[in-house]
């Protein structure tokens, strides 16, 4: 009896799939990704530094807050040093809380991806009509704020329905990042007989899975960085593939694991001259307009 499924996309394995080049004839497109997030205080979801008390738990409001206050922005200055762009994923309640984060990304020329109302809330929990009223809520802001509306979402805490990857099609989003299950963007199916564009978003080089997750500490996150640029490098040589690097300010901007992460990405940065460095959206762009077959 056959498992339920998806029906999004097919199985197509990684090897024998039609090969393309991105921009100036590179094979490994590298984004960095900094979440700009902002939570309820005393309700709602958050990571935790430590086992939450009852609410108020400021102990972990206050950690997830120095994020915005000062952790994105040592990221910010690392990214001008090394002069590498980024997208920021963005919630709405940003705007209200440190909307200089966003306005320093724009400055930047990075790219605003739409990322929820706050990641104190999961959208997948919710009814179609309720999740399609968060998306447009977000996405009015996030237009109003920047000049246009995003191009890509992710998901807070990765969470969709059965009916997300419709939802985002029908508000006019080209792509989305929630599904980490290739290394190659993939077009996804959706009512109607259109399609979005799923661009690969890490969940192995990312700082919430691996350090409050698995409680790894920054020397072996910037190891593990360092390691899959090596080898996806090595991989590139055959065929186009996409890595990214998932980060949030309240984590990785802590000093300590500042150090190591500017370390993981000096090393990228010194084989710029191979890479396309980029952001998600530019990704989108570029298999948009291959020809039909090439993206799975």
């Amino acid at each position: 009896m056959p498992l339920p499924t998806h029906d999004r996309y097919d199985y197509v394995p990684i090897r024998g799939r039609p090969t393309y080049d991105w921009p100036g004839g590179k094979r490994l497109a590298v984004y960095l990704a900094l979440n700009l997030e902002h939570f309820a205080f005393g309700e709602g979801l958050g990571a935790e530094l430590a086992p939450g008390g009852p609410q108020p738990d400021v102990l972990n409001f206050a950690w997830r807050d120095y994020g915005n206050r000062v952790g994105a922005w040592r990221l910010l200055d690392l990214f001008d040093e090394l002069g590498l762009q980024a997208a920021g994923l963005v919630n709405s309640a940003v705007y209200d809380h440190c909307p200089q984060l966003p306005a320093a990304m724009r400055a930047r020329g990075d790219e605003i991806v739409g990322h929820g109302r706050s990641n104190a809330e999961r959208q997948g929990t919710l009814d179609e009509a309720a999740e399609r009223a968060l998306i447009a809520e977000a996405t009015t802001r996030l237009a109003a704020e920047e000049g246009r509306a995003p191009r890509g979402w992710l998901g807070p805490w990765i969470s969709e329905s059965r009916v997300t990857p419709d939802l985002l099609a029908e508000a006019g989003y080209d792509y989305l990042l929630d599904w980490c299950m290739d290394d190659q963007p993939v077009k996804f199916r959706t009512r109607g007989g259109g399609s979005i564009l799923a661009v690969p978003y890490p969940q192995e080089l990312n700082d919430i899975p691996m350090i409050v997750g698995r409680k790894m500490d920054g020397a072996t996150f910037a190891d593990m960085i360092v390691d899959n640029f090596d080898e996806m490098r090595r991989q590139s040589a055959g065929q186009p593939l996409v890595m990214g690097i998932a980060l949030h300010g309240y984590i990785v901007g802590q000093p300590y694991r500042l150090k190591h992460l500017r370390r993981a990405l000096q090393h990228v940065a010194r084989h710029r001259d191979m890479l396309w460095t980029t952001t998600p959206g530019a990704i989108a762009t570029h298999c948009l307009s291959l020809p039909p077959g090439m993206v799975p």
